[in-house]
C-alpha cells in the first residue's frame, strides 16, 4: 500500500503495523493545528495534530458538505472555512451553528515516523 502523502521519501511503516491502517504520510510533514488531506477506504478526511495527539475528521462540514480545506484550528476545534461552524476534533461534536450533526471521527496515530488513521471506521 503506498502513503498518499509521501515527499519526504521515508519508508512505510511495517506490515504488523499497518493491519487494520492506512498509512497517509510521513509524520513530518504535518504541522501543529495545521489539516493535512488524505483519504481512507475511498472516503476524504483532514488529520489534525493537536499538542501529542493526533485527530482524524471527515473532509466534509455537517452543515453544508463544505471541504476543511483552509480550516483553522483553535483549542483542538475545527472551524468550517465557510461559515464558522466549530467541531471538536477529539469527538466530533458540532459546537456551533450553524452545524449540528458531528463531523465523523477516524482513529489516528503516529507509528515509526509515519502518520497512520484506520480503515473501515
Amino acid at each position: 500500500m503506498e502513503p498518499v502523502h509521501d515527499v519526504g521519501g521515508g519508508a512505510p511503516a511495517d506490515g504488523d503495523v499497518l493491519s487494520g491502517w492506512t498509512d497517509i504520510g510521513a509524520a513530518s510533514e504535518l504541522g501543529e493545528g495545521v489539516p493535512f488531506p488524505a483519504e481512507v477506504d475511498g472516503v476524504a478526511v483532514v488529520v489534525v495534530r493537536c499538542g501529542r495527539e493526533l485527530y482524524a475528521v471527515e473532509d466534509r462540514c455537517t452543515h453544508d458538505g463544505e471541504s476543511f480545506s483552509g480550516a483553522q484550528v483553535e483549542s483542538c476545534e475545527l472551524i468550517c472555512p465557510r461559515h464558522g461552524a466549530r467541531f471538536d476534533l477529539r469527538t466530533g461534536e458540532a459546537l456551533t451553528p450553524p452545524a449540528y450533526e458531528p463531523v465523523r471521527t477516524f482513529a489516528a496515530r503516529e507509528a515509526h515516523g509515519r502518520i497512520l488513521v484506520a480503515s473501515g471506521s
